[in-house]
């Protein structure tokens, strides 16, 4: 684990026997890097075992507080902005995914939840405009009809564009 630059391991107790630690024998990248899975021997019963160790991505409300990143979280709000809409289930969880490789490539471990929302405007305009419009107005918080007119307008002239 990287702590502030510094590596520490972490004590890995062994699945067979219980030994409260295990030697790392072998490591290695999965999910194009999302996760590392770690070869692991026990020096008690030397039966080996592999780990898999993946990276948390943690959002900062605006209350402070904190909260692993939830694609299902992502797939519920845009849910919520495309019902009645004639979007499918299967593009809602691909805007999610491209939502999360989004934030992930920034290479934070904590983001902003503002950055998570801005994150969602684009791939949901290229989907479903209306949606769009709904999500913005809440995202945004649209306090008047002028709010929706000028988000209208500059969708309007994107798409003139």
């Amino acid at each position: 684990m990287t702590t502030g630059g510094l590596r520490r391991e972490i004590a890995v107790r062994c699945p067979y026997c219980r030994h409260a630690d295990s030697r790392v024998v072998d490591s290695r990248e999965a999910d194009d890097g999302a996760l590392i899975r770690r070869r692991r021997s026990c020096p008690e019963c030397s039966k080996r075992f592999t780990t898999v160790e993946e990276a948390v991505l943690a959002v900062v409300k605006r209350s402070g507080v904190t909260e692993p990143f939830s694609r299902t979280k992502i797939m519920s709000g845009v849910r919520k902005a495309c019902q009645g809409r004639p979007v499918d289930e299967d593009s809602i969880a691909l805007l999610a995914q491209k939502v999360e490789e989004t934030v992930r490539a920034r290479g934070a471990a904590e983001i902003p939840s503002h950055e998570v929302g801005l994150a969602i405007l684009t791939p949901l305009r290229e989907l479903d405009q209306v949606a769009y419009i709904r999500f913005a107005s809440v995202y945004k918080s649209f306090d008047s009809l002028d709010a929706f007119d000028k988000e209208i307008a500059a969708l309007r002239a994107a798409a003139r564009d």
